[in-house]
């Protein structure tokens, strides 16, 4: 039986793009591959954000979201959640990885740590809508990098931030950019 992941990479591979290798003539580029990824992960997010977070926690005041949510059996956090699912896919490939980044982060382990990082979270901020892409080496191997934006979708999101006691940014308002995902396909 096919695991999810392997389900994924044939997919992937069906359309023209062997990661970790290059596009053929008719199939996709990195780019393409990196965008479809980020729609389906954002797309996830927003409604794992608006339909769940903020109704019930801001909207409808019915159960609270924590970041120490087994403790105070709460709700996960969507960057928390969005975590937990990078996490998982790194443990089934490493064929591609992601992880949500920010200038300003609440926790430091989600800071820029390489230049293209830094770089890519820098553009997408002084340029909300639009997306950055490069190519970087890590560890003597080349990676395909694309930086998304991570846009506040819901009040849950830039309340939190702007509340929190470790935040370094406290002027978050709908719509605007917070930090950015961060795509990886090995070249």
């Amino acid at each position: 039986m096919m695991t999810p992941m392997a389900k994924v990479k044939a997919l992937i591979v069906g359309a023209g793009v062997a990661l970790g290798g290059s596009a053929s003539a008719d199939g996709m580029d990195y780019e393409t591959v990196t965008d479809l990824l980020h729609l389906v992960m954002s797309s996830d997010r927003t409604v794992y954000t608006r339909m769940i977070v903020n109704r019930l926690a801001v909207e409808e005041g019915v159960i609270k979201a924590s970041e120490h949510f087994e403790d105070d059996k709460a709700l996960v956090l969507p960057a928390q959640m969005f975590r937990f699912g990078s996490e998982m896919v790194a443990e089934e490939t490493d064929e591609f990885s992601y992880s949500l980044l920010s200038l300003w982060p609440i926790n430091k382990q989600n800071a820029p740590t390489t230049p293209m990082e830094k770089e890519g979270l820098e553009y997408i901020a002084a340029n909300p809508g639009e997306n950055f892409y490069g190519e970087e080496e890590l560890g003597g191997e080349t990676y395909f990098t694309a930086v998304y934006p991570d846009i506040a979708v819901a009040e849950a999101c830039w309340a939190c931030h702007n509340d929190h006691k470790d935040t370094p940014r406290t002027d978050f308002k709908a719509g605007d950019v917070m930090g950015g995902v961060v795509i990886r396909i090995p070249m």
